[in-house]
């Protein structure tokens, strides 16, 4: 989602008020994110929380 809207991790993690190496940790797996964090990105994102789970590998 944040490449479809062309941000960078960096533009992402400061819409989100989050670390940008934490969105790269989160893109690779290697975090698991809280409710918090995704309700952040979420809002970042301009999209509703359940939208996050709605993708396709």
């Amino acid at each position: 989602m944040r490449e479809q809207q062309t941000l960078t991790q960096e533009e992402l993690a400061h819409r989100a008020k989050l670390n940008r190496t934490y969105i790269g940790d989160i893109e690779r797996g290697e975090k698991n994110l809280t409710l918090e964090s995704m309700a952040r990105l979420a809002s970042a994102l301009g999209i509703k929380i359940r939208d996050l789970f709605d993708w396709e590998l």
